[in-house]
């Protein structure tokens, strides 16, 4: 008999006290949610201040906050995304955060509600200068952690003039990847195209990057990257309820200006095979843990103007994808979440293996592999994973986008537990990323502007 989440909470309710869309679950001296048996960390304790739930033994503390002053004079943007980490000196990490913004909603950019701020940063640094009139404001900050203190000791823009900035991904060579969700054309406000995929150095020292578009890497409804650090590929997923799933080919590794070739995923024994698990849709359902060997497909026209990119791979035999949103590499294996996956359309998750000759033409020989690692169909398990990453100990951790959400820990062997509970706003969580000495997890909550820093006894749960 199926024990549902609902049964578990003794005395919970929702109310509303109108800032932020905050609220709060009034609980009982009990657990809030008890851990599946066998996994996790034990169950989660309510949290007093009511704004986050942990396991026993572990704390958090608010480390940014929209709104407030960064070092560079400008505000902390708001909507915070997708995040990567990087060893800094003296036991500090940099933290680089992605901003979902758009460019007329003022109220989360980092120039103030009237654009008062606007002049502290030369126009040129900018991708996109909106014209003058609605600068895009989506971009990066980056953020420097000290260990010790528990504090952020710098805080600043690190690229501006972009749009939608959801997730990307770490590059071996202290970067990061950082995608837009959107496919905004030139228009009479906007100078440029939008959709593209831009890169940000790893940096204590403060300052912008050069807003330059890798557009090799294809224009679409960008979400997640991962790279590989034995080849330098570079895995992309797609943002979109018909989304595919690419790899670029850097013509030279970590140089990915360079150009290169962008290619789709599909698998070799099965032509434009529909991974979505759809009921009624989905002619095929694909079993979970079904190692499935795959083929990669080369794609043209890559610019997409008309918006095509994905139904032409399609049509050409590649694999269709529910929402592909999150993506870390671990462990020479790539996972990727696809938010609206599974019968239930409450989520999926994926393992690719690459090939031990990947991106060669030996890979034929001995072919990369994916596999459907994970759709529990029960959003008391797991409902519409987004952001993932990979814990120092191997487990996938992934963050919900959902009002009331939850970060959850998937083992290797598919144990699921709770490792976190947004009480405090209606916000997804985002995201989420360990430290790279693993002590110490990063998270947002991302309509309520704040950016929370995760301690406790981490190890192997």
């Amino acid at each position: 008999m199926k024990t549902t989440r609902r049964e578990f909470i003794r005395s919970s309710a929702m109310v509303g006290i109108g800032f932020l869309g905050l609220y709060k679950y009034a609980v009982a001296d009990a657990s809030v949610i008890p851990a599946e048996p066998g996994y996790g960390y034990g169950p989660l304790i309510p949290d007093r201040k009511r704004i986050f739930n942990l396991p026993k033994g572990f704390s958090y503390q608010i480390i940014s906050k929209q709104g407030t002053p960064m070092s560079d004079g400008l505000l902390v943007p708001g909507k915070g995304d997708g995040m990567a980490t990087f060893t800094g000196n003296n036991d500090r990490t940099i933290l680089i955060r992605n901003h979902e913004n758009i460019p007329n909603d003022l109220r989360n950019g980092p120039f103030g509600r009237r654009n008062e701020l606007l002049f502290k940063v030369d126009k040129r640094k900018f991708y996109d200068y909106g014209s003058g009139r609605f600068p895009c404001i989506g971009g990066t900050t980056t953020l420097v952690y000290n260990h010790q203190t528990k504090k952020v000791e710098k805080e600043f823009l690190s690229l501006v003039g972009t749009i939608r900035n959801c997730a990307g991904g770490p590059t071996p060579w202290n970067s990061w990847i950082t995608c837009e969700e959107t496919l905004e054309k030139a228009n009479g406000t906007l100078e440029k195209d939008h959709g593209y995929v831009f890169e940000v150095p790893a940096t204590e020292n403060g300052g912008l990057a050069e807003p330059i578009p890798i557009k090799a890497m294809g224009r679409f409804n960008h979400e997640a990257v991962a790279v590989d650090p034995k080849t330098g590929i570079v895995y992309l997923t797609e943002d979109d309820a018909e989304g595919l799933l690419y790899r670029f080919i850097p013509s030279m590794p970590g140089k990915l200006h360079q150009g290169g070739t962008l290619q789709a995923l599909a698998y070799r024994d099965q032509r434009s095979l529909d991974t979505r698990n759809w009921e009624g849709i989905s002619p095929y359902t694909l079993a979970v843990k079904k190692m499935s060997p795959v083929r990669w497909i080369d794609l043209d026209d890559i610019e997409s103007p008309h918006n095509d990119l994905r139904h032409r791979g399609f049509v050409n035999g590649a694999a269709r994808f529910a929402r592909g949103e999150g993506m870390w590499h671990g462990n020479d294996e790539v996972y990727f979440a696809c938010t609206n996956g599974g019968k239930k359309k409450a989520g999926q998750v994926f393992r690719y293996k690459p090939s031990p000759y990947e991106g060669t033409p030996r890979e034929n020989e001995t072919p990369g592999g994916i596999e459907l690692f994970a759709e529990p169909n029960d959003k008391d398990i797991l409902k519409y994973c987004d952001n993932l990453t990979i814990a120092p100990w191997g487990d996938v951790v992934l963050s919900e986008d959902d009002n009331h959400p939850f970060l959850v820990g998937i083992t290797p062997a598919g144990g699921y537990y709770k490792l976190g509970e947004n009480v405090g706003y209606e916000s997804e969580l985002a995201g989420a990323v360990f430290s790279p000495n693993g002590r110490t997890l990063f998270v947002n909550i991302q309509h309520a502007g704040l950016t929370l820093a995760i301690e406790g006894p981490w190890q192997s749960p």
